[in-house]
């Protein structure tokens, strides 16, 4: 039969009629799949001509395919990740439908569970074997879809069912004349169509299927498995692993409407995703995946993929939600125990991180010349890097501003001071044998330790704990009488031994009331040469540390600050020395170093049984 093709505005035929050959002996296709050697690919040099539908969409099977490969999901998980689909696939159905296994208790559960939601899309349906009591189960669960599985290779006919092609052709269309007249749409799982004589087989049995779905009115749908994943996506490979052929065929020989068509594919040789999307173009509306790609041996299409895959196709998100990503990669970690590959695409920890300085130092210029796209609008996932040996002082510089959310008004760069001491114990790290890469808390711990103005409730708390600490002990030394009278040789005496006896001590001293120093430099002895530069009589009246104790006529404890003595962060506690009446002579002050502050804290956290967050990990400890 020829017709008029509108769209070729020529006389194209548009009916073929195949017959099903019944061979004796199974056709293996060992010239192609020589079981001893890599699979073979063929070509036949025919350029069928792309035939994208007007709509096209995801399926899913990660409550079916998608956990034949791993423990099996609770009745929650499956909600919660139903959901996820839903709202991941948006209102426009672009995930257009999810299959539930249907057997036990659970499964059912489940299903009952997921249709009280009363989402349009994804739409439910079933899964069955190829057994007429089962169509009762996809009744009873008040489902319009079910999977039936139709082995079409020679390999599951002759090998695995012992039976010819005639006897298997005949079996599943009475399968599927009893979902028609129960009234339920039978989806074809043509399994393992990449090993199969397409022509003497599939597109018959095909045809029959089409003719059934005419007849009665309900659509047949046709599900093409690339079981083993041999599929090809390149024009011109021939059938049976040609892609292009397949599809066209199955559209323009077999009689399939592209909407009743879908492809499924695994990962076997690393093809999943391009045979999904090459299926797409060549006339299939469906793409089958799982989240993630889990499923049998090397897994099926991740849907994440296809969902990435479908917006570049189409240009438009229409109505796709990809930041429910990110949201399933952290349910899957948190709540699963899943161990996604760091540098899995859109989902892995790293996926849009580097190691190389150079990549580090171009994004510090411009995050776009080294990320995929804009993942903290797509995905909610800022751009990374993954500190080692090859970061560079960049590098490290981009850690610090990512993880830090800084704005650009406070970002820092490579020349600052504490970013040269982070990168100088990175190298120390790699200089002493280390092999892995430092952490995420190691780095934080660094940059709290030597960034700590980037900490502010960080910095808060540590102030907060060295008053409780050194207020006390300021204001019991004062008591001795040598502050009353300002005695400065034994102001001195004692304020040694109160230094020696305390290691967090940096610096302690005693002014006038008119700010000048009367003490000289008492210090821990590795301090000493720092403080060279000043001495009695230098005039500290502009401190804060001296004005604000005077004040408030009281201890007064300042922020940290960085100290003009040593260039380093430090905080003071002060307090007024008065007389035997009450009257204002002086000021006390003690300086403690940030990282000794640090220390203490640390100390005490331990002690207390909490974990600190920065610590430095397997590797030795930072601080």
């Amino acid at each position: 039969m020829s017709s008029l093709v509108k769209e070729k505005n020529l006389l194209t035929r548009s009916a073929y009629h195949y017959e099903i050959i019944d061979v004796k002996e199974p056709n293996l296709f060992r010239e192609f799949f020589p079981y001893n050697e890599v699979p073979k690919i063929p070509f036949n040099h025919r350029i069928v001509p792309m035939y994208t539908p007007e709509e096209f969409w995801i399926t899913d099977t990660t409550f079916r395919d998608g956990q034949q490969a791993r423990p099996p999901y609770s009745v929650k998980h499956i909600i919660d990740i139903y959901d996820m689909l839903h709202r991941l696939g948006g209102p426009n159905g672009v995930i257009r439908q999810c299959e539930f296994f249907l057997y036990n208790k659970k499964d059912k559960e489940a299903v009952e569970k997921c249709l009280e939601r009363g989402y349009k899309y994804p739409v439910i349906t079933g899964w069955i074997r190829a057994v007429k009591e089962d169509f009762q189960i996809v009744k009873e669960m008040g489902l319009k879809e079910t999977g039936i599985l139709t082995s079409c290779s020679d390999y599951h006919i002759f090998l695995k069912l012992g039976i010819n092609r005639r006897e298997a052709a005949n079996k599943y269309l009475d399968i599927v004349r009893v979902a028609l007249e129960a009234g339920i749409v039978p989806r074809c799982h043509l399994e393992d169509i990449t090993r199969a004589d397409f022509y003497g087989f599939v597109i018959p049995f095909v045809q029959k299927l089409m003719e059934m779905s005419e007849q009665c009115g309900i659509p047949v749908k046709i599900r093409a498995c690339d079981t083993m994943g041999y599929g090809v996506p390149y024009p011109g490979a021939s059938t049976p692993r040609g892609i292009p052929e397949l599809i066209y065929g199955l559209v323009h020989y077999g009689g399939v409407p592209p909407e009743q068509l879908e492809w499924h594919g695994h990962n076997d040789f690393h093809k999943a995703l391009i045979n999904a999307t090459t299926a797409w173009v060549y006339g299939c509306s469906g793409a089958n995946g799982v989240i993630f790609g889990f499923g049998e041996r090397t897994g099926n299409t991740p849907v994440e993929a296809l969902v990435m895959e479908y917006i570049a196709l189409r240009g438009e998100a229409n109505g796709v939600d990809t930041t429910v990503i990110t949201e399933l990669a952290e349910y899957f970690r948190k709540e699963l125990g899943v161990q996604i590959p760091n540098n899995y695409p859109f989902a892995g920890a790293d996926f849009n991180s580097t190691s190389a300085g150079i990549h580090a130092d171009g994004a510090l210029k411009n995050e776009e010349i080294y990320n995929i796209f804009d993942t903290v609008k797509l995905l909610k996932r800022p751009m990374g890097i993954t500190i080692t040996d090859k970061s560079g002082i960049a590098g490290i510089a981009y850690w610090v501003n990512n993880h830090l959310s800084l704005k650009e008004e406070n970002k820092v760069d490579k020349k600052h001071t504490g970013i040269s001491k982070m990168y100088k114990w990175v190298m120390e790290q790699y200089e002493m044998g280390r092999l892995t890469a430092i952490s995420s808390e190691e780095m934080l711990s660094l940059a709290k330790r030597y960034l700590p103005e980037y900490f502010g409730s960080d910095l808060g708390r540590l102030k907060k704990m060295a008053e409780e600490i050194i207020v006390p002990l300021v204001e019991d030394i004062i008591e001795d009488s040598s502050f009353m009278t300002l005695n400065i040789g034994e102001m001195e005496t004692v304020m040694q031994r109160f230094v020696d006896d305390n290691p967090f001590i940096q610096f302690t001293y005693v002014v006038n009331k008119e700010g000048k120093l009367l003490t000289k430099n008492i210090t821990q002895e590795v301090d000493k040469d720092k403080y060279e530069r000043f001495g009695i009589g230098e005039d500290f009246s502009n401190r804060p540390w001296f004005t604000e104790a005077l004040r408030i006529n009281n201890t007064y404890v300042t922020d940290f600050y960085r100290s003009i003595m040593t260039d380093a962060l430090c905080i003071t506690v002060s307090t007024p020395l008065r007389d035997e009446k009450g009257g204002v002579k002086g000021v006390f002050g003690v300086d403690l170093k940030f990282e000794d502050v640090l220390k203490i804290d640390r100390k005490m956290r331990l002690e207390k049984g909490v974990a600190e967050e920065g610590k430095g990990g397997v590797e030795g400890e930072i601080i």
